[in-house]
């Protein structure tokens, strides 16, 4: 087997060990940088593989030992030594760039933690509500760039910040204050998304309730992504803008109170039914909403967050 030590003292891979590049596709799934760099290396290979190609067929080839045979190692010889230059970190310097490329790409693709958008960005919504349900509502954005996980210090402040009006709001509706936490959490990512007026005021809107026909009160535009049969589309709405976090949790709970559009969501403690109840009554039109609130209601931001 041909196989050619590095100067790092490992080894290049040979062009006929099969199960290295198997490995390679496995390694890269996982974001490996190792993997990443290895696949620049092929890459590299590749180009080069091509380059000595070029050049082999611009050579005349009626010598002596011109045969098909000979054309065949030295195929082979030049793919060898194609492995051997990109692996040696010299060539042409190809490799680094892609391997630059594609970490990059792996570290603005971070995944967050408890599966939370955090990023401010465009937000996602529910469906308009019929004429005999209270106003408009949305969900929390499924497609919104991630930005780094919320650190302790956010998500405690977000809870301390909220916490007295939760409690309040579970008292009038029965289910429990860190259920609604979560929901405001996944809905303003933690706070950092929170809805604001045109002048940078806050709304106090952490629930993403709209404007409905029946609104009279102040109001905020806001980008938004719809989900509309599972296709998500840009739109701009109106949402709901109140005086106080106090007030904001007070209409969420009459929201939720009133009629029977959420009787399944009220007086229950458990975080799976609390998140499929909101979404079957189509509080919103992401179709992962159930599955991210459940997330966070049982995920360790949230737990440790409410243990301090």
């Amino acid at each position: 087997m041909l196989e050619t030590a590095m100067d790092s003292g490992a080894l290049t891979s040979s062009i006929f060990d099969l199960n290295s590049l198997a490995a390679l596709k496995v390694q890269t799934r996982s974001n490996d940088p190792a993997a990443l760099k290895e696949a620049a290396q092929q890459f590299e290979a590749m180009f080069l593989q091509m380059v000595l190609k070029s050049m082999r067929d611009a050579t005349p080839k009626d010598g002596l030992f011109d045969s098909e045979q000979t054309r065949m190692y030295e195929s082979l010889l030049d793919q060898q030594l194609s492995q051997v230059i990109a692996a040696k970190g010299g060539g042409t310097g190809l490799a680094a760039m892609i391997e630059k490329q594609l970490t990059r790409s792996v570290t603005d693709a971070v995944v967050p933690v408890d599966g939370l958008p955090l990023k401010p960005a465009a937000k996602s919504h529910s469906l308009e509500a019929p004429a005999t349900a209270l106003p408009l509502h949305k969900g929390a954005e499924s497609a919104r760039p991630l930005a780094p996980p919320v650190t302790a210090p956010e998500s405690r402040g977000f809870v301390n910040k909220l916490w007295p009006h939760a409690a309040a709001a579970s008292q009038a509706i029965g289910v429990p204050a860190d259920f609604l936490i979560a929901q405001a959490a996944l809905e303003t990512g933690w706070g950092r998304s929170e809805l604001r007026q045109a002048d940078g005021r806050p709304s106090y809107n952490v629930f993403g309730i709209k404007a409905g026909r029946d609104w009279t009160g102040p109001t905020v535009d806001a980008a938004t992504t719809e989900y509309v049969d599972g296709v998500a589309q840009q739109r701009v709405e109106r949402f709901r803008a109140y005086a106080s976090y106090a007030e904001a949790f007070d209409d969420y709970a009459r929201l939720l109170g009133t009629g029977s559009r959420y009787s399944e969501v009220i007086g229950t403690s458990d975080a799976t039914g609390f998140a499929r109840g909101l979404q079957k009554a189509g509080y919103a039109t992401d179709p992962a909403y159930a599955d991210k609130l459940t997330r966070i209601i049982t995920g360790q931001t949230l737990r440790s967050a409410l243990a301090v």
